[in-house]
């Protein structure tokens, strides 16, 4: 049984749940929970998904169609671009802001190379920024290349429809736990720490041996909400096997990380999924990472009446969550740390768990 889960986890069927947010959306910045029955029924939803699977495909999201097709078209041509110019806004550019390009291999998952190259952004801050002048990791200024010229206006502008759907599910999800629908927006993310990649994954030569575009992992902090082409290749594993997420241009798939698990006890999990593109083609995914502020304490949330959680055995990390006390901050650096040693290898060994 799922930890905290009050019944067995749904079998695997044809992925996970779909759920239409649009109720939800619509009462997003409402001052109070509200008594909508529309509303109920998608926190209720929302709930069962994230004890069930830790994973959920959302439509009535509310981002433009045509953003999402123009940023795809743009993306495409940035990767299509040489190495050479790709380069011109490479990753140590930024230094530790890690923003801009890598190329393929150069991020680990798991201690492994990823079959995937990348392009990373994140709240755009200015110089005088405290985070900035004090060279807090992951804070500063966006990279973007010279061509395509657009992604410098679709990127904020997608960045920030984003955000309005991380609110609003954390709302739902606040519904479904049984506390008040603002108390993440009051506790943990009025200031969310928000980033935002646009990943390419080239196909695998049919000679070669296949690789895995992104390795068997669990994400850190509160929601993903990942938008992707009609390529396929993300799995997750529920049910003791790895199921198969429907590639469907403008469907969200959202799931959960360590702190949100964290802080409910177990409830709901941060499932492990991972990526192999089979397609024979280059696919795109765009994960949007909808996470605590950087300075937030991670404690679990008062008052829930869920059942506590029994101790993990199953994380590919060996970490437990559950274990974390202090700030997102400092969790979320130590794991980038592992992520790009190169880029951090200065930030210095895991802070302890517990």
């Amino acid at each position: 049984m799922a930890h905290g889960a009050v019944g067995p986890r749904l079998m695997p069927t044809q992925g996970p749940p779909l759920i239409d947010i649009g109720p939800l959306m619509a009462h997003a910045a409402a001052a109070d929970t509200p008594t909508d029955e529309a509303v109920l029924r998608v926190a209720a939803d929302l709930d069962r998904a994230c004890r069930d699977w830790g994973f959920v495909r959302l439509t009535g999201h509310g981002i433009e169609p045509e953003l999402l097709a123009r940023l795809d078209t743009s993306a495409r041509r940035f990767f299509a671009l040489s190495t050479e110019e790709k380069a011109r806004v490479a990753m140590p550019n930024a230094g530790a802001a890690w923003r801009g390009w890598f190329p393929v291999g150069a991020e680990l998952t798991a201690g492994r190379p990823d079959r995937k190259e990348g392009l990373y952004f994140g709240a755009e801050l200015p110089p005088d920024h405290p985070h900035v002048l004090a060279g807090t990791p992951l804070f500063g200024a966006n990279l973007y290349p010279e061509r395509p010229d657009d992604l410098a206006t679709l990127v904020p502008a997608y960045m920030h429809a984003a955000t309005s759907v991380g609110h609003a599910v954390m709302r739902g999800l606040a519904m479904g736990l049984g506390i008040d629908a603002n108390w993440f927006d009051a506790h943990l993310t009025a200031n969310p720490t928000v980033l935002f990649r646009i990943f390419h994954y080239p196909p695998n030569p049919i000679e070669a041996e296949p690789t895995w575009g992104v390795s068997a992992h669990t994400d850190y902090g509160l929601l993903t909400l990942l938008a992707q082409d009609d390529r396929g290749g993300l799995q997750v594993h529920v049910g003791q096997r790895w199921v198969d997420v429907p590639a469907e241009p403008g469907v969200l798939v959202c799931n959960l990380g360590d702190m949100l698990e964290a802080m409910v006890g177990g409830r709901y999990r941060s499932t492990l999924h991972r990526v192999r593109n089979t397609s024979g083609q280059g696919r795109l995914s765009f994960p949007f990472f909808f996470d605590p502020a950087w300075d937030a304490r991670i404690d679990p949330i008062p008052g829930l009446t869920a059942p506590p959680a029994a101790e993990r055995s199953d994380r590919w990390d060996g970490a437990n969550p559950l274990a974390w006390r202090g700030t997102y901050g400092e969790y979320l650096t130590t794991k980038v740390a592992r992520v790009f040693p190169d880029l951090f290898g200065s930030i210095g060994p895991d802070h302890p768990e517990g």
